[in-house]
């Protein structure tokens, strides 16, 4: 899952209003971020395989600990932790625990059975990825309400806060749907992880960015969804 994770993020702006979406988004894609890193580093691996599902063509074959249920929620208090203690804002923290342990959830849902529990347990999924329209209808679904979620929240500043925004959601509707009709990729270091972690390095930051420029409905005495 790519769009539903972000999705989350997007949707946590109305439970956590005073947490920046550069949080909110790096919450539920957090164990995307430590994949990349963990692959390079030869702790987890991933195998190209075209035809594992019909929507994705690797096999993870070995991700727990990025990507177990047991080490989401490590990680989910890590993060929530030292948000907390930045910031003292624990409905944020709060938020910022789920997001990522969100994660693990949208992907049981959509991976075959590749999802640990905890290092070395038995895998679960329940293939939504084996059905291409169910998973393309269910992610961008998802998306549009986050949006949604968010646009009934916040409201533009400036050009920034509008057009970067609009820029950010229409870059990950091209990745997305690029992704899906690219053919696979050939070599995992150079066309997985490294644009994973520039990928990273290049949209929370831009998160982050375009909703400084964005005020909350609430404070401005304009309705909120």
């Amino acid at each position: 899952m790519f769009l539903g994770h972000f999705a989350v993020g997007f949707a946590s702006k109305k439970f956590a209003p005073r947490t920046n979406m550069g949080a909110l988004i790096a919450a539920p894609m957090f164990l995307d971020m430590l994949w990349p890193v963990f692959l390079l580093t030869g702790w987890e691996r991933v195998r190209i395989d075209p035809g594992n599902t019909r929507f994705t063509p690797l096999d993870l074959e070995y991700f727990p600990w990025s990507h177990s249920l047991l080490m989401s929620v490590v990680w989910a208090s890590a993060f929530g932790l030292l948000y907390y203690l930045t910031t003292r804002y624990r409905r944020g923290a709060v938020v910022i625990w789920i997001g990522v342990v969100s994660h693990w959830l949208l992907d049981w849902i959509t991976h075959r059975p590749d999802m640990p529990l905890y290092p070395g347990s038995p895998l679960f999924g329940l293939g939504l990825w084996n059905h291409v329209g169910a998973t393309l209808a269910v992610e961008l679904t998802m998306f549009l309400l986050g949006i949604w979620l968010y646009v009934g929240v916040t409201r533009a500043r400036d050009r920034v806060g509008r057009y970067g925004f609009l820029a950010y959601v229409v870059l990950l509707l091209v990745l997305y749907l690029g992704d899906r009709f690219s053919s696979p990729p050939a070599n995992v270091a150079q066309d997985i992880a490294w644009p994973g972690i520039v990928a990273e390095l290049v949209l929370i930051p831009w998160a982050w960015w375009f909703d400084q420029h964005r005020a909350l409905r609430a404070e401005m005495g304009e309705a909120v969804i």
